[in-house]
């Protein structure tokens, strides 16, 4: 597990009812390394200002997460973390490697309109 303060998600069966049950969802794929401990940050602070949207984390290493790394959108990534972004349950966007907070933001305003 991850050593972040998002939800985490440990099962496919997490991921499934996660995308079933809300509209708007950004998953951050990946561990504790120096690219991807600054998006886990990043999320925690935005989950705050956008309520709208669930954050969630998700190992990299175990086995639900081929969920994520096996998404088309997602076969020529090659960095972690695999950041990708659900409305009502289908890819609407997927970063790989290292984000800023504008990077971040900018995505979610244009995918996750309020």
């Amino acid at each position: 597990m991850l050593n972040t303060n998002l939800k985490h998600i440990e099962s496919r069966e997490q991921i499934e009812e996660l995308l079933k049950t809300n509209e708007n969802v950004m998953i951050c794929c990946g561990r504790m390394g120096q690219m991807c401990i600054p998006v886990f940050g990043i999320m925690q602070k935005l989950e705050v200002e956008y309520p709208h949207i669930q954050f969630r984390d998700m190992d990299f290493d175990i086995p639900a997460a081929s969920f994520i790394r096996d998404l088309p959108e997602c076969s020529f990534f090659m960095g972690l973390p695999f950041t990708v972004y659900f409305k009502n349950g289908k890819v609407v966007k997927a970063t790989s490697s290292i984000q800023n907070r504008k990077q971040i933001t900018d995505i979610l305003d244009e995918v996750f309109k309020a």
